[in-house]
């Protein structure tokens, strides 16, 4: 008698571990994910300046100074919103900001391919209108580097300490919000170990 009792109280066992998952997956917040690079070294990497081909950047680049990289594109809506707050963060603040550019569009491997005069074009009539933040942009046409960061859109943006150090990787954009209560004191702590060495 029990373990025919046991067996009908199966399917409501499963049932409700069932909506148990499906209830925490639906209050999650798909933003708010760890990057198994957090600690980590910024991968190595071999670029051109986004606007002179002619101009390498590298890791060895990024060095110094606290940085904060943000990945974008003319293509990104929400990009297009986020520069008037990086600019102020760049004139008033005076961080930092790397653009990390890549084309949605350039897809070698489907036979699509852009011009990169039409991308630096739509780059400087963006920015021009909406603010720039950016100290350089790396043009990451193939999108090597941001794989290799695990980027899986735009915006998103990667603080990184003086040594290379990635120490906060956000999703989506940012705005003052996000950063007073997640970026800036990441920000600040960086900034005094980089006055302090």
């Amino acid at each position: 008698m029990n373990k025919r009792f046991l067996l009908s109280l199966t399917p409501f066992l499963i049932f409700g571990l069932l909506c148990v998952f499906l209830l925490k997956g639906l209050f999650s917040d798909p933003t708010k994910r760890d990057s198994a690079l957090l600690e980590r070294p910024l991968p190595e990497f071999k670029l051109v300046d986004l606007y002179d081909d002619s101009v390498i950047h590298d890791r060895q680049s990024l060095l110094g100074q606290p940085v904060l990289l943000n990945v974008w594109g003319t293509w990104c809506t929400t990009c297009k919103y986020e520069l008037p707050f990086l600019t102020k963060l760049r004139e008033e603040y005076g961080v930092k900001i790397v653009g990390i550019y890549y084309e949605q569009a350039h897809a070698p491997q489907f036979g699509q391919f852009v011009d990169v005069k039409d991308i630096r074009v739509d780059v400087k009539e963006m920015l021009a209108r909406w603010g720039n933040p950016y100290q350089y942009n790396i043009l990451d046409l193939d999108r090597s580097l941001s794989l290799d960061l695990g980027v899986t859109g735009a915006p998103e943006s990667f603080l990184v300490d003086a040594n290379g150090v990635i120490k906060k990787h956000h999703m989506g954009d940012i705005n003052e919000r996000i950063w007073r209560s997640e970026l800036a004191p990441i920000w600040n702590s960086m900034e005094s170990r980089d006055v302090n060495n």
